[in-house]
């Protein structure tokens, strides 16, 4: 996961990257900051395999997950923690800002 501040603003650039190793046809990052709409942040697939999406997200801690085929869930490897999700799991953790 890469972290950069944007000029002039309260938000920073989050690029949240999935390991090539999920096999799906989609991936989405899904979570606190977009509702958990499974359709909110679909990732690209790049040469390498690897899957990414960039999010401008405003400071806090955010709850996700990312969401194979719109059925398979799965954690972030670089997440900055987890937390217990309630429903048997954990959840992946970013924490945006200071």
């Amino acid at each position: 996961m890469k972290k950069d501040p944007i000029a002039n603003s309260t938000k920073t650039s989050v690029t949240f990257e999935a390991p090539a190793e999920i096999q799906a046809e989609s991936l989405a990052v899904v979570g606190e900051f977009n509702d958990w709409d499974a359709t909110a942040a679909l990732m690209k697939q790049r040469k390498d395999g690897v899957w990414a999406k960039t999010l401008r997200l405003e400071p806090g801690t955010y709850c996700y997950r990312f969401l194979a085929d719109g059925q398979v869930w799965h954690n972030d490897p670089a997440a900055d923690g987890y937390q217990p999700s309630g429903l048997g799991e954990d959840n992946s953790v970013v924490v945006v800002g200071g």
